[in-house]
């Protein structure tokens, strides 16, 4: 009779439940399971009643890289953040974590695959030439190639940490000179569409943009491209009220970030004269106006 034996050891009975549940439920075919306790390790002992060893191996080793990202993921990408960037506070620990989520949660099926690839190669090779897995030391010391992967989601994390953290000082620092400064006129008009912007005064006249207002001193490093000059220019006029006319009814980027800045000063506008004006005339909004 042909059998196949492997013994998975842990004492986190989190995971025993989690492995003992999944064989349960698996369709995994000719296999007996069952968990016994010995010296100093909780054992979950599989027998394979068969002969295809590759099926048996596959199927395990699926279950297993399942396992490694459902339970340990988390606490690997944690033990990360706190080894390797520890001088971070815990407040600015947990926001890096939010963004490791958002990126395996914005791009999952390409970090998914990166990660079960290497976690089932691991597995496979393993489990096809030994029959005790100590889980724990196997996470911590075989998984070179999927820690790696930990290593760049983490990576990414930080500069974007880094980068937001940078941007939000940006905006403080100007809405701190906009907070000090006495406006310099009543009202400005921005129309707005596809990242392509004009002002105009009150009175609907053109203000032309110009690149060497105060020598474009409060240009950002964080780049709108065109849009930086007419940051530039309201900021160098700081109205008291500016009225963006969103022609093709959308927020981005660069106009969340005038909102950041100028907070209540700004009125969103979608189907005033002016909008209907610019939206229907064939002539496209251009920023060239310097």
């Amino acid at each position: 009779m042909y059998m196949k034996s492997l013994c998975i050891k842990t004492n986190n009975s989190k995971i025993l439940d989690y492995l003992l549940n999944e064989l349960k439920y698996t369709d995994i075919k000719n296999i007996c399971f069952s968990k016994n306790q010995f010296k100093n390790y909780k054992n979950v002992i599989i027998h394979y009643l068969s002969n295809d060893y590759p099926y048996f191996f596959s199927k395990i080793s699926t279950l297993l890289t399942f396992l490694i990202i459902d339970e340990f993921e988390d606490l690997l990408m944690k033990r990360n953040i706190h080894k390797n960037y520890f001088y971070f506070d815990s407040l600015e620990k947990n926001k890096i974590l939010k963004n490791c989520y958002n990126l395996l949660s914005d791009e999952y099926y390409k970090w998914f695959d990166k990660k079960f690839e290497v976690l089932y190669n691991s597995i496979y090779e393993f489990i096809t030439n030994h029959k005790v897995l100590l889980l724990d030391g196997f996470i911590n010391f075989r998984l070179q190639k999927y820690n790696t992967i930990l290593d760049d989601i983490v990576s990414e994390g930080v500069n974007n940490y880094i980068i937001e953290k940078e941007y939000m000082e940006f905006i403080s620092l100007l809405k701190l000179y906009i907070n000090s400064q006495s406006h310099h006129c009543n009202i400005v008009h921005l129309i707005y569409k596809t990242s392509e912007s004009i002002l105009l005064d009150e009175n609907k006249d053109l203000i032309l943009n110009s690149d060497d207002v105060f020598n474009a001193k409060y240009l950002s490093d964080i780049s709108f491209s065109s849009n930086d000059y007419t940051l530039n220019s309201l900021l160098t006029l700081l109205p008291k009220k500016i009225y963006i006319h969103l022609i093709d009814n959308t927020l981005d980027e660069f106009i969340n970030t005038l909102q950041l800045i100028f907070e209540n000063r700004i009125s969103i506008c979608l189907n005033c004269d002016i909008c209907k004006l610019y939206r229907y005339n064939k002539n496209p909004i251009s920023n060239n106006h310097k």
